[in-house]
Protein backbone atom coordinates (compact mmCIF):
# COMPACT_ATOMS: atom_id res chain seq x y z
CA UNK A 1 0.00 0.00 0.00
CA UNK A 2 2.00 3.31 -0.82
CA UNK A 3 0.18 6.20 0.82
CA UNK A 4 0.87 10.38 -0.19
CA UNK A 5 0.05 11.54 3.44
CA UNK A 6 2.65 14.15 4.39
CA UNK A 7 4.17 12.08 7.50
CA UNK A 8 6.73 13.17 10.20
CA UNK A 9 8.29 10.28 10.87
CA UNK A 10 11.14 10.73 14.12
CA UNK A 11 13.70 8.06 14.05
CA UNK A 12 16.88 8.01 17.20
CA UNK A 13 19.87 6.08 16.47
CA UNK A 14 22.83 6.36 18.93
CA UNK A 15 25.29 4.18 17.11
CA UNK A 16 26.57 2.56 13.86
CA UNK A 17 24.33 -0.48 14.07
CA UNK A 18 21.42 1.36 14.68
CA UNK A 19 22.70 3.48 12.27
CA UNK A 20 22.14 0.80 9.34
CA UNK A 21 19.17 -0.55 10.72
CA UNK A 22 17.39 3.15 10.38
CA UNK A 23 18.53 3.46 7.11
CA UNK A 24 16.99 0.19 5.98
CA UNK A 25 14.22 1.11 7.94
CA UNK A 26 13.71 4.58 6.31
CA UNK A 27 13.94 2.64 2.44
CA UNK A 28 11.21 0.64 3.59
CA UNK A 29 8.64 3.56 4.75
CA UNK A 30 9.68 6.04 2.02
CA UNK A 31 8.16 3.08 -0.57
CA UNK A 32 5.31 3.23 1.57
CA UNK A 33 4.80 7.46 2.42
CA UNK A 34 6.38 8.38 -0.31
CA UNK A 35 6.18 11.98 0.87
CA UNK A 36 7.06 11.55 4.42
CA UNK A 37 9.74 13.52 6.59
CA UNK A 38 12.45 11.55 8.71
CA UNK A 39 14.11 13.46 11.20
CA UNK A 40 15.66 12.60 14.79
CA UNK A 41 19.22 11.66 15.17
CA UNK A 42 21.27 9.43 12.53
CA UNK A 43 24.41 8.91 11.41
CA UNK A 44 25.83 8.61 7.52
CA UNK A 45 23.65 5.55 6.47
CA UNK A 46 20.80 7.52 7.73
CA UNK A 47 21.75 10.75 6.16
CA UNK A 48 22.07 8.83 2.75
CA UNK A 49 18.47 8.48 2.69
CA UNK A 50 17.41 12.03 2.99
CA UNK A 51 17.13 11.67 6.83
CA UNK A 52 17.72 15.44 9.00
CA UNK A 53 19.66 14.42 11.50
CA UNK A 54 18.97 17.22 14.51
CA UNK A 55 22.11 16.24 16.39
CA UNK A 56 25.22 14.87 15.26
CA UNK A 57 24.89 11.06 15.99
CA UNK A 58 28.41 10.64 17.41
CA UNK A 59 27.48 12.82 20.08
CA UNK A 60 25.49 9.91 20.99
CA UNK A 61 28.33 7.46 20.89
CA UNK A 62 29.62 6.72 24.06
CA UNK A 63 30.70 3.43 25.88
CA UNK A 64 31.89 2.75 29.11
CA UNK A 65 30.68 4.32 32.65
CA UNK A 66 33.43 6.52 33.04
CA UNK A 67 32.50 8.31 29.42
CA UNK A 68 29.23 8.32 30.41
CA UNK A 69 29.36 10.37 33.21
CA UNK A 70 31.90 12.79 31.73
CA UNK A 71 28.81 13.51 28.87
CA UNK A 72 25.86 13.35 30.77
CA UNK A 73 24.94 16.86 31.13
CA UNK A 74 25.68 17.29 27.55
CA UNK A 75 22.84 13.72 26.96
CA UNK A 76 20.36 15.01 28.94
CA UNK A 77 21.09 18.35 26.67
CA UNK A 78 20.54 16.52 23.38
CA UNK A 79 17.45 14.94 25.10
CA UNK A 80 15.86 17.89 26.10
CA UNK A 81 16.42 19.71 22.80
CA UNK A 82 14.72 16.29 21.18
CA UNK A 83 12.14 16.65 23.33
CA UNK A 84 11.15 20.56 23.18
CA UNK A 85 11.50 20.10 19.15
CA UNK A 86 8.66 17.08 19.22
CA UNK A 87 6.59 18.89 21.21
CA UNK A 88 6.74 21.90 19.62
CA UNK A 89 6.27 20.02 16.21
CA UNK A 90 4.97 16.62 17.12
CA UNK A 91 5.88 13.77 14.58
CA UNK A 92 3.37 10.98 13.80
CA UNK A 93 5.21 8.25 15.44
CA UNK A 94 8.52 8.39 17.56
CA UNK A 95 11.07 5.09 16.60
CA UNK A 96 14.21 5.01 19.06
CA UNK A 97 16.60 1.86 17.67
CA UNK A 98 18.91 0.21 20.32
CA UNK A 99 20.08 2.35 22.96
CA UNK A 100 17.25 2.19 25.56
CA UNK A 101 19.48 4.56 28.29
CA UNK A 102 18.84 7.18 26.16
CA UNK A 103 15.94 6.47 23.81
CA UNK A 104 13.22 4.56 26.02
CA UNK A 105 12.81 7.78 28.28
CA UNK A 106 12.14 10.07 25.06
CA UNK A 107 9.93 7.39 23.69
CA UNK A 108 7.63 7.31 27.45
CA UNK A 109 7.49 10.94 27.18
CA UNK A 110 6.47 11.28 23.84
CA UNK A 111 3.69 8.25 24.48
CA UNK A 112 2.67 10.51 27.45
CA UNK A 113 2.08 13.28 24.90
CA UNK A 114 0.12 11.48 22.54
CA UNK A 115 2.60 10.17 19.81
CA UNK A 116 2.86 6.96 19.35
CA UNK A 117 6.10 5.20 20.31
CA UNK A 118 8.19 1.74 18.95
CA UNK A 119 11.09 0.79 20.09
CA UNK A 120 13.55 -0.85 17.33
CA UNK A 121 16.14 -4.20 19.05
CA UNK A 122 15.24 -4.89 21.97
CA UNK A 123 17.00 -4.23 25.30
CA UNK A 124 18.58 -7.94 26.90
CA UNK A 125 15.53 -7.16 29.51
CA UNK A 126 14.63 -11.37 28.75
CA UNK A 127 18.33 -12.11 30.38
CA UNK A 128 18.59 -9.58 33.13
CA UNK A 129 16.73 -7.04 35.13
CA UNK A 130 13.48 -8.59 33.87
CA UNK A 131 11.09 -5.90 35.88
CA UNK A 132 12.44 -3.48 33.28
CA UNK A 133 9.79 -4.59 31.22
CA UNK A 134 7.33 -2.39 33.17
CA UNK A 135 8.90 0.62 32.29
CA UNK A 136 9.39 -0.48 28.69
CA UNK A 137 5.69 -1.43 28.83
CA UNK A 138 4.54 2.35 30.04
CA UNK A 139 7.22 3.68 27.31
CA UNK A 140 5.92 1.94 24.04
CA UNK A 141 3.39 1.01 21.75
CA UNK A 142 5.19 -1.35 19.78
CA UNK A 143 8.67 -3.14 20.44
CA UNK A 144 10.46 -4.56 17.59
CA UNK A 145 12.42 -7.75 18.19
CA UNK A 146 15.38 -9.25 15.68
CA UNK A 147 14.84 -12.48 17.77
CA UNK A 148 11.41 -14.93 18.27
CA UNK A 149 12.30 -15.77 22.08
CA UNK A 150 12.63 -12.19 22.83
CA UNK A 151 9.30 -11.76 20.83
CA UNK A 152 7.41 -14.45 23.05
CA UNK A 153 9.04 -12.46 25.98
CA UNK A 154 6.95 -9.72 25.38
CA UNK A 155 3.79 -11.50 24.52
CA UNK A 156 4.20 -13.19 28.27
CA UNK A 157 3.67 -9.78 29.07
CA UNK A 158 1.27 -8.31 27.23
CA UNK A 159 3.38 -5.57 25.52
CA UNK A 160 2.32 -5.28 21.72
CA UNK A 161 5.37 -6.53 19.71
CA UNK A 162 6.45 -7.68 16.04
CA UNK A 163 9.00 -9.94 15.44
CA UNK A 164 10.76 -8.78 12.42
CA UNK A 165 13.97 -10.49 11.22
CA UNK A 166 17.57 -9.71 12.03
CA UNK A 167 18.92 -7.95 8.65
CA UNK A 168 22.16 -9.34 8.68
CA UNK A 169 20.17 -13.02 7.78
CA UNK A 170 18.94 -11.14 4.89
CA UNK A 171 22.54 -10.17 3.71
CA UNK A 172 24.69 -12.99 4.65
CA UNK A 173 24.02 -15.69 2.25
CA UNK A 174 22.99 -19.30 3.22
CA UNK A 175 25.85 -20.81 1.62
CA UNK A 176 29.75 -18.51 2.54
CA UNK A 177 31.99 -18.54 0.01
CA UNK A 178 34.92 -19.90 2.03
CA UNK A 179 37.71 -20.24 -0.97
CA UNK A 180 36.57 -16.75 -2.40
CA UNK A 181 37.67 -15.27 1.28
CA UNK A 182 40.88 -17.47 2.07
CA UNK A 183 41.79 -15.58 -1.75
CA UNK A 184 41.07 -12.98 -1.09
CA UNK A 185 42.81 -13.02 2.29
CA UNK A 186 45.77 -14.64 0.57
CA UNK A 187 45.66 -17.64 2.73
CA UNK A 188 46.33 -20.90 1.84
CA UNK A 189 43.41 -23.03 0.08
CA UNK A 190 43.93 -26.16 1.15
CA UNK A 191 45.06 -25.59 5.43
CA UNK A 192 42.92 -25.19 8.07
CA UNK A 193 42.41 -21.74 8.88
CA UNK A 194 41.14 -20.29 12.63
CA UNK A 195 39.73 -17.13 12.74
CA UNK A 196 40.30 -15.74 16.39
CA UNK A 197 37.98 -13.05 17.93
CA UNK A 198 38.89 -11.67 21.12
CA UNK A 199 36.53 -8.70 21.06
CA UNK A 200 36.32 -5.21 19.67
CA UNK A 201 36.99 -3.07 22.61
CA UNK A 202 40.44 -2.48 24.56
CA UNK A 203 39.17 -4.05 27.51
CA UNK A 204 37.64 -7.04 25.89
CA UNK A 205 41.35 -7.57 23.98
CA UNK A 206 43.10 -7.23 27.26
CA UNK A 207 40.94 -9.50 29.16
CA UNK A 208 40.67 -11.88 26.54
CA UNK A 209 43.93 -11.89 23.90
CA UNK A 210 46.59 -13.66 25.23
CA UNK A 211 44.15 -16.50 26.53
CA UNK A 212 42.86 -16.83 23.02
CA UNK A 213 46.26 -16.52 21.94
CA UNK A 214 47.93 -19.26 24.52
CA UNK A 215 45.04 -21.61 23.29
CA UNK A 216 45.40 -20.72 20.13
CA UNK A 217 49.62 -22.16 20.75
CA UNK A 218 48.49 -25.02 22.21
CA UNK A 219 46.51 -25.78 19.22
CA UNK A 220 48.76 -24.64 16.64
CA UNK A 221 51.49 -27.16 18.88
CA UNK A 222 49.47 -29.97 18.05
CA UNK A 223 48.79 -28.96 14.61
CA UNK A 224 51.22 -27.64 12.79
CA UNK A 225 49.25 -26.48 9.93
CA UNK A 226 46.87 -24.49 11.48
CA UNK A 227 46.45 -21.23 9.65
CA UNK A 228 45.79 -18.58 12.57
CA UNK A 229 43.55 -15.04 11.54
CA UNK A 230 42.92 -12.43 14.10
CA UNK A 231 40.76 -9.48 12.67
CA UNK A 232 41.50 -6.36 14.31
CA UNK A 233 38.54 -3.50 14.29
CA UNK A 234 40.97 -0.59 13.96
CA UNK A 235 44.81 0.23 14.29
CA UNK A 236 45.01 0.67 17.70
CA UNK A 237 43.19 -2.52 18.48
CA UNK A 238 45.80 -4.37 15.57
CA UNK A 239 48.67 -2.73 17.34
CA UNK A 240 47.47 -3.78 20.95
CA UNK A 241 46.91 -7.48 19.88
CA UNK A 242 50.57 -7.26 17.73
CA UNK A 243 52.36 -6.37 21.16
CA UNK A 244 50.09 -9.71 22.99
CA UNK A 245 51.79 -11.85 20.56
CA UNK A 246 55.06 -10.43 20.48
CA UNK A 247 54.91 -11.22 25.12
CA UNK A 248 54.17 -14.95 24.27
CA UNK A 249 57.08 -17.18 25.33
CA UNK A 250 56.84 -19.14 22.54
CA UNK A 251 56.48 -17.56 18.83
CA UNK A 252 52.76 -17.84 17.10
CA UNK A 253 52.69 -17.91 13.39
CA UNK A 254 49.15 -15.41 13.16
CA UNK A 255 47.78 -13.11 10.54
CA UNK A 256 46.59 -9.75 11.57
CA UNK A 257 44.15 -8.57 9.42
CA UNK A 258 42.44 -4.74 9.49
CA UNK A 259 38.81 -5.36 9.83
CA UNK A 260 37.34 -7.56 7.51
CA UNK A 261 36.30 -9.72 10.42
CA UNK A 262 32.80 -11.35 8.49
CA UNK A 263 35.47 -12.35 5.75
CA UNK A 264 37.65 -13.73 7.97
CA UNK A 265 35.05 -15.79 9.56
CA UNK A 266 34.22 -16.48 6.15
CA UNK A 267 37.50 -17.97 5.73
CA UNK A 268 38.06 -20.20 8.64
CA UNK A 269 37.02 -23.84 9.16
CA UNK A 270 36.12 -22.65 13.36
CA UNK A 271 35.65 -19.91 14.92
CA UNK A 272 36.94 -19.00 18.65
CA UNK A 273 35.53 -15.70 19.79
CA UNK A 274 33.78 -14.09 22.51
CA UNK A 275 30.40 -13.91 23.31
CA UNK A 276 28.46 -10.93 21.09
CA UNK A 277 26.49 -10.33 18.02
CA UNK A 278 29.86 -12.07 16.58
CA UNK A 279 28.53 -15.62 17.67
CA UNK A 280 25.45 -14.41 15.23
CA UNK A 281 27.60 -13.74 12.15
CA UNK A 282 29.43 -16.94 12.64
CA UNK A 283 26.37 -18.92 12.93
CA UNK A 284 24.85 -17.38 10.08
CA UNK A 285 27.99 -18.31 8.12
CA UNK A 286 27.91 -22.06 9.15
CA UNK A 287 30.84 -21.82 11.40
CA UNK A 288 31.61 -24.35 14.15
CA UNK A 289 32.47 -22.15 16.96
CA UNK A 290 34.10 -22.10 20.43
CA UNK A 291 33.11 -19.10 22.57
CA UNK A 292 35.21 -18.33 25.52
CA UNK A 293 34.57 -15.13 28.36
CA UNK A 294 35.83 -14.04 31.41
CA UNK A 295 35.20 -11.61 33.83
CA UNK A 296 36.74 -9.96 36.81
CA UNK A 297 35.05 -12.54 39.58
CA UNK A 298 33.23 -10.03 41.25
CA UNK A 299 31.36 -9.07 38.48
CA UNK A 300 30.56 -12.71 37.60
CA UNK A 301 29.51 -13.35 40.21
CA UNK A 302 27.28 -10.86 40.30
CA UNK A 303 26.12 -11.26 36.68
CA UNK A 304 25.79 -15.09 37.95
CA UNK A 305 22.74 -14.09 40.03
CA UNK A 306 21.02 -11.38 37.70
CA UNK A 307 21.10 -13.46 34.83
CA UNK A 308 18.21 -15.71 33.78
CA UNK A 309 19.24 -17.35 31.24
CA UNK A 310 21.32 -20.38 30.71
CA UNK A 311 23.24 -19.42 27.58
CA UNK A 312 25.29 -16.38 26.65
CA UNK A 313 26.22 -17.39 23.02
CA UNK A 314 23.37 -16.49 20.32
CA UNK A 315 23.35 -19.88 18.80
CA UNK A 316 22.40 -21.70 21.98
CA UNK A 317 19.70 -18.86 22.40
CA UNK A 318 17.85 -19.08 19.34
CA UNK A 319 17.96 -23.02 19.60
CA UNK A 320 17.53 -22.99 23.02
CA UNK A 321 19.53 -26.27 23.63
CA UNK A 322 23.72 -25.90 23.64
CA UNK A 323 24.53 -26.05 19.98
CA UNK A 324 28.51 -24.38 20.81
CA UNK A 325 30.50 -24.99 23.74
CA UNK A 326 30.69 -22.22 26.46
CA UNK A 327 33.90 -21.72 28.24
CA UNK A 328 33.44 -19.24 30.60
CA UNK A 329 35.52 -17.88 33.55
CA UNK A 330 37.31 -21.01 35.50
CA UNK A 331 36.18 -23.17 32.37
CA UNK A 332 38.12 -20.69 29.78
CA UNK A 333 41.30 -22.17 30.18
CA UNK A 334 43.76 -22.42 27.06
CA UNK A 335 43.91 -26.44 27.41
CA UNK A 336 39.96 -26.59 27.30
CA UNK A 337 39.74 -23.69 24.40
CA UNK A 338 42.11 -25.25 22.13
CA UNK A 339 40.95 -28.95 22.75
CA UNK A 340 37.61 -27.73 22.19
CA UNK A 341 38.14 -26.07 18.78
CA UNK A 342 40.64 -29.21 18.16
CA UNK A 343 37.59 -31.39 18.49
CA UNK A 344 35.43 -29.25 15.66
CA UNK A 345 38.08 -28.86 13.34
CA UNK A 346 38.27 -32.90 13.33
CA UNK A 347 34.89 -34.19 13.64
CA UNK A 348 33.34 -33.81 10.52
CA UNK A 349 29.66 -35.96 11.43
CA UNK A 350 29.74 -32.90 13.74
CA UNK A 351 30.98 -30.16 11.82
CA UNK A 352 27.86 -31.12 9.23
CA UNK A 353 25.10 -31.66 11.91
CA UNK A 354 26.01 -28.29 12.91
CA UNK A 355 25.73 -26.65 9.66
CA UNK A 356 22.18 -28.07 9.20
CA UNK A 357 21.14 -26.76 12.38
CA UNK A 358 23.03 -23.40 11.64
CA UNK A 359 20.92 -23.07 8.21
CA UNK A 360 17.46 -24.05 9.93
CA UNK A 361 18.42 -21.05 12.20
CA UNK A 362 19.63 -18.83 9.64
CA UNK A 363 16.30 -19.39 7.33
CA UNK A 364 14.04 -18.56 10.44
CA UNK A 365 15.89 -14.98 11.12
CA UNK A 366 15.62 -14.03 7.24
CA UNK A 367 12.41 -12.51 7.20
CA UNK A 368 13.44 -9.19 5.20
CA UNK A 369 13.50 -7.43 8.59
CA UNK A 370 13.06 -3.52 6.88
CA UNK A 371 10.18 -4.38 4.98
CA UNK A 372 8.57 -6.42 8.04
CA UNK A 373 9.95 -3.18 10.17
CA UNK A 374 8.15 -0.55 8.07
CA UNK A 375 5.20 -3.09 7.50
CA UNK A 376 4.62 -3.06 11.43
CA UNK A 377 5.44 1.17 11.54
CA UNK A 378 2.65 1.34 9.23
CA UNK A 379 0.31 -0.50 10.76
CA UNK A 380 0.75 1.27 14.22
CA UNK A 381 0.28 4.40 11.94
CA UNK A 382 -2.88 3.96 10.21
CA UNK A 383 -4.41 2.83 13.86
CA UNK A 384 -3.34 6.23 15.31
CA UNK A 385 -4.84 7.86 12.34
Amino acid sequence: MVSSRKLTIAIIAGEASGDILGAGLIRSLRNRYPNARFVGIGGDEMNAEGFHSLVPMERLSVMGLVEVLGRIRELFSIRARLLDYFFTTPPDVVIGIDSPDFTLAIERRCREAGIPSVHYVSPSVWAWRQKRIFKIAKSVDLMLTLFPFEARFYEEHQVPVAFVGHPLADRIPMEPDTGSARESLGLEPDKPVLAVLPGSRGGEVERLGTLFLEASRWLQARRPDIQLVIPCVNRDRERQVQALVESLDVKLSVTLVRGRSREVMAASDVVLLASGTATLEAMLLKKPMVVGYRLSNFSYKLLSRLVKVPWVALPNLLAQKPLVPELLQDDATPESLGAAVLERLENEQERAALKRAFSELHQSLKQNADERAAKAVSELLERHR
